[in-house]
């Protein structure tokens, strides 16, 4: 399955299970991720991003985003676009 690096992770918020990631392709809800890492390897749909606490429906490059996962994750985790 082809895919394409579309941010890495800069922070794991535990508590309400959001990973904050700088975005460097477009991504909107609805697109399929992989998000990699040493101990980080799963695959889950986009169902929710926001930019400063407000949702949005896509985002392009340079965006510092939240979004919710589904798993932990750490910093300097990659994400993938699942094409």
């Amino acid at each position: 399955m082809p895919e394409t690096l579309v941010g890495t992770v800069t922070h794991y918020y535990g508590h309400i299970g959001v990973a904050g990631i700088d975005v460097t392709k477009p991504l909107e809800v609805g697109d399929t991720i992989h998000l990699h890492g040493a101990t980080t390897d799963f695959v889950q749909p986009v169902e929710s991003i926001q930019i400063d606490h407000d949702a949005v429906e896509h985002v392009d490059p340079g965006a510092q985003i939240g979004l919710r996962v589904r798993d932990r994750v750490r910093e300097h985790d990659q994400v993938f676009k699942v094409d």
